[in-house]
């Protein structure tokens, strides 16, 4: 055990190390029951299972089985695949009369792919990773923690209260997490019995209880109920993609990201351009470093703006985005002296990020979300779930590649991250934050690898987010305080339009990051978050 951790918990902002195993998330009671599965001998995809399904219960803001999941698993041979959860739009759409409702029931339009992703992990832990864990016991932490209950976080009760005016709107939200009509005060135990029931099902029947069984018909009922266009179809069609990841040569390594529709290839794109330059002539945390960051960024969004979407229904130039010369072409365009002018939008949208590794080499980095905070903020019927929105990310424009159409995935923001070494995963790493995902990436990742910082110091280092947020409506670069006075100054004579945010503000991302070398493991979480890292 780490020389941080006592009696199984750590503070928050400590770095875990071990040599036996480690686990990271945003919540410490799922960090504990992943490490938990770690400790009775269960493996990396065993431990995530466990850590996810506890976030759908102590993070109903950020995720839940009502949401969409992310995984990129590597087994001990150093074979890596991702698993892609995305829940695809409804057969039979409505007519949005020019847009589409970002809460409420017209924007639950797409299935939600969790609870598949997870049960094809475990499929997978089983045939290949050398799983011996049972299904439910891999819930049983998460549907305790639903009937029992947990003291509520603070990161629940701050977006309780950021969207107190708007509970009208969120009438799931107010039934289910407001006291009385008021936000809980610190240390209220939350119970969800219901929510603790539809786990049990799935515990009981299996992962596909909530496409095909007993459960998918409550559900399939609840979403109609509310005045969702999903039906009972629309569910037993979902499943999750276990694909190929995407791969991008650094350092003389592997950045590997999932593949469209999900903003992967834009944190590759990012560090492939970054790769053309010379960061280790370039101190870190100085202006060239956030300008060269941020410059790299604006090339990245505007290939992805213009070209991502379900390959499925049109064409992602996906070798040439990633190709040597598209890459080294961006690079060139980039002023190292003169700020490139950004007024594009920002897209919104909430997740966790876990991750764990095992001693016998098995690693796991996923994201899972009901994009914005609470989703949709529609329940559905008795299930005790909250239901996405990310359907409310499709476009209506019919020449937009993104346009929403019967069947279809929208694009996704969600890019867990993995990089290997001599075919070896060495780090996985992923962050909450929709359009904050490969900004807040880039500057975790080229302070892990370019500048060898540990997973602790890379995370606790100042961070920005260009663009629009929820909080503040211009597009100018957001950037912590403690970058300091020197870095504001420059970066403004390079004419960037820079609007100062605290230091260690929720703005700049929730990541997690866990190193693996010959020493062992050492992962945290980023200490703006409530969350934690522990090794064995």
């Amino acid at each position: 055990m780490d020389s941080n951790t006592v009696n199984g918990t750590a503070p928050r902002g400590a770095l875990a190390r071990s040599t036996e195993g480690i686990a990271t998330s945003p919540h410490t009671l799922a960090t504990e029951a992943g490490l938990a599965v770690l400790r009775e001998g269960g493996n990396a995809i065993e431990a995530a299972i466990a850590m996810g399904a506890c976030l759908a219960v102590t993070y109903p803001h950020f995720t839940g089985l009502g949401g969409d999941a992310f995984m990129i698993v590597a087994d001990a041979t150093g074979r890596v695949r991702t698993l892609s959860g995305i829940g695809q739009a409804a057969a039979r759409l409505p007519d949005y009369h020019g847009s589409i409702p970002m809460r409420g029931p017209g924007s639950m339009l797409t299935t939600a792919a969790t609870v598949d992703t997870w049960g094809q992990a475990h499929a997978i832990s089983r045939a290949e990773c050398g799983g011996t864990m049972d299904w439910g016991a891999l819930l049983e932490p998460a549907i305790r923690l639903a009937r029992d209950g947990f003291p509520i976080t603070p990161s629940q009760r701050f977006w309780l209260d950021f969207r107190a005016d708007e509970m009208d709107a969120l009438p799931g939200v107010a039934a289910r997490f407001l006291r009385d009509g008021q936000v809980p005060a610190d240390g209220t135990t939350i119970r969800q019995p219901d929510l603790a029931t539809s786990l049990e099902s799935i515990a009981e029947h299996g992962h596909r209880d909530f496409y095909e069984g007993r459960l998918a018909a409550r559900i399939a009922a609840g979403l109609a109920a509310a005045g969702s266009p999903l039906t009972a179809d629309d569910l037993a069609a979902t499943a999750a993609r276990v694909e190929e990841p995407l791969r991008m040569a650094y350092r003389g390594g592997e950045l590997l990201s999932h593949r469209p529709p999900t903003q992967g290839i834009t944190t590759l794109e990012i560090m492939g351009i970054l790769e053309r330059f010379d960061l280790a002539a370039v101190a870190e945390g100085s202006a060239d470093h956030y300008h060269l960051l941020v410059e790299a960024v604006k090339l990245a969004f505007i290939d992805r703006n213009r070209h991502l979407a379900d390959p499925d229904f049109c064409d992602v130039p996906i070798d040439r985005l990633l190709s040597a010369g598209h890459l080294s072409g961006s690079a060139a365009t980039i002023d190292r002296s003169r700020a490139r002018a950004w007024p594009h939008a920002f897209r919104n949208g909430d997740t966790v990020f876990l991750a764990a590794a095992d001693r016998h080499g098995n690693a796991v980095s996923m994201l899972q979300t009901v994009y914005y905070d609470w989703g949709s903020g529609e329940a559905v019927g008795d299930t005790g779930m909250l239901w996405h929105n990310r359907g409310a990310a499709f476009s209506l424009d019919p020449s937009h590649p993104n346009v929403l159409a019967p069947g279809k995935r929208p694009f996704h923001t969600l890019n867990p991250g993995m990089y290997l070494k001599d075919g070896r995963a060495r780090l996985l790493y992923g962050t909450q934050g929709a359009d904050g995902q490969p900004q807040t990436l880039a500057a975790i990742l080229t302070r892990l690898i370019d500048y060898g910082m540990d997973p602790l110091a890379a995370l606790a280092r100042p961070r920005f987010l260009l663009g629009r947020t929820f909080s503040d409506s211009r597009d100018t670069l957001k950037l912590e305080e403690d970058a300091g006075i020197e870095v504001f100054a420059e970066l403004a004579r390079r004419g960037h339009e820079i609007s100062p945010i605290a230091a260690h503000s929720p703005l700049a991302g929730h990541p997690g990051a866990i190193a693996i070398d010959a020493q062992g493991f050492s992962g945290a979480h980023d200490p703006r978050s409530d969350g934690v890292a522990l090794g064995l």
